[in-house]
């Protein structure tokens, strides 16, 4: 079964999505929207040098997003835009469309309407949604668990342009149960797509474990999984840690509670 997807963001990021789901034999891109007016109407596999029309590109705009779901169905809706996008997606659910979202930092009102749209259709939300950093995050709670009294620290390193504290960082701090405030370190320089390291420090050894994304493709490869995990999940907020940990743990299904899953 071919899974049809929708894609919020043409950025950076976005447009490498949008790229690796056309590659994809198992998915099809129906549609892109994106706040730019550029390359409207255009499809972006024929940006791409694609010979099909794949992806046909919207500006949000010109979207009348009352009716735009039911001429424009499709089994999962992709988030790699902005944190306000969540508003321009709720009428999708009515249709049974599932929603994977990568934003990075949710404000805390659209974060509380990405929740809601969980008690209607499913919800995968990760803020880094490569599968490497989500095995990270996996095996820092296990080495933690082996190791309680080691210290840790977090390490993230960006793009020279990135402002914000990595959403992932905040998150894996989170996750570790760590001050945010004390134990993550931010660098930025050059072009550097992103990178997190977990340092364990014990008295006489010292163990890291790091994830670097080399392309912006690992950001696409992530969505798909998760796209193609969700589909056979109901109702309810999911993360890609979880879906990684109920495979390689072999649990039962399950969804998180919607208050579990906090603005990183």
């Amino acid at each position: 079964m071919t899974i049809t997807i929708g894609l919020f963001g043409f950025g950076k990021t976005g447009s490498v999505v949008a790229n690796e789901i056309i590659k994809d034999i198992d998915c099809e891109l129906k549609w892109v929207i994106r706040k730019s007016p550029k390359n409207i109407g255009e499809y972006a596999s024929r940006l791409f040098g694609f010979d099909h029309d794949e992806g046909k590109i919207f500006s949000i705009d010109q979207v009348d997003f009352d009716n735009f779901y039911n001429e424009h169905y499709v089994d999962v809706i992709i988030d790699f835009s902005s944190t306000s996008a969540v508003s321009e997606y709720e009428n999708a659910v009515n249709y049974g469309s599932r929603i994977v979202s990568a934003i990075s930092n949710y404000d805390p009102q659209d974060m509380m309407k990405l929740k809601k749209l969980s008690q209607y259709t499913a919800v995968l939300y990760s803020p880094n949604i490569t599968v490497g950093i989500n095995f990270l995050m996996e095996a820092s709670k296990y080495l933690q668990k082996i190791a309680p009294s080691a210290d840790i620290e977090i390490i993230e390193e960006h793009f020279r342009e990135k402002k914000d504290v990595s959403g992932t960082a905040l998150r894996i701090a989170e996750e570790l149960g760590l001050d945010k405030n004390l134990h993550v370190n931010s660098i930025r320089v050059g072009g550097i797509v992103g990178k997190h390291e977990v340092v364990f420090g014990l008295p006489n050894q010292t163990i890291r474990i790091i994830h670097e994304s080399h392309n912006r493709a690992a950001f696409g490869q992530g969505a798909l999984y998760a796209s193609k995990w969700i589909m056979a999940k109901e109702k309810g907020i999911y993360s890609m840690e979880q879906a990684l940990s109920l495979i390689m743990a072999g649990n039962h299904e399950a969804s998180l509670d919607m208050n579990e899953v906090t603005v990183p």
